[in-house]
């Protein structure tokens, strides 16, 4: 196995400003961010990293939330960390991620808010199952993977955002 990456949190200061500039002020958010979880593969053959809910998600069919992981990610260049439900929330409930696959790029890790990773999910059950997750669940898993660039290829522009801070 190749090691290309490591997780890491970002800073209160990073968690609770995202959080605020959603949710509004919350009591218990040191707490929280204390209580976030880095990302683990839950067996020696599994491709994907789980990412843990910070607190509890209950939303009714059709409904979304932001979720603010608390995690970023430090990797080589040439790799992205791609980002899917887990399989069974996306089975039994049809829980999507909005944007379909996240892609997490190797310079994300140095943006402005320090690639912090953030999921906007949607229970699109069109059976009326509430989706229930606990804190501390996973939610979502991310995969390494490697890519490459073609010959002529001559970008040099450097990031700093996410969510369409490149076009």
């Amino acid at each position: 196995m190749k090691r290309i990456g490591k997780f890491h949190k970002v800073s209160f200061q990073r968690f609770q400003k995202d959080w605020e500039n959603e949710y509004g002020s919350r009591a218990d958010l040191r707490e929280i961010y204390e209580s976030i979880q880095l990302p683990k593969r839950a067996t020696k053959g599994s491709a994907g990293y789980d990412f843990y809910a910070p607190t509890d998600i209950v939303l009714q069919p059709g409904e979304g939330v932001r979720v603010f992981t608390g995690i970023r990610v430090e990797m080589d260049e040439s790799w992205a960390l791609t980002c899917y439900p887990r399989s069974g929330l996306g089975f039994k409930f049809r829980m999507q991620l909005d944007n379909t696959v996240g892609i997490i790029d190797s310079d994300y890790f140095y943006s402005d808010n320090e690639g912090h990773i953030q999921a906007k999910i949607t229970n699109d059950s069109r059976t009326g199952k509430t989706l229930t997750i606990p804190a501390g669940t996973g939610f979502m898993q991310g995969i390494f993977l490697e890519y490459g660039v073609t010959v002529d290829d001559d970008a040099s522009a450097l990031r700093n955002g996410g969510l369409g801070s490149t076009t």
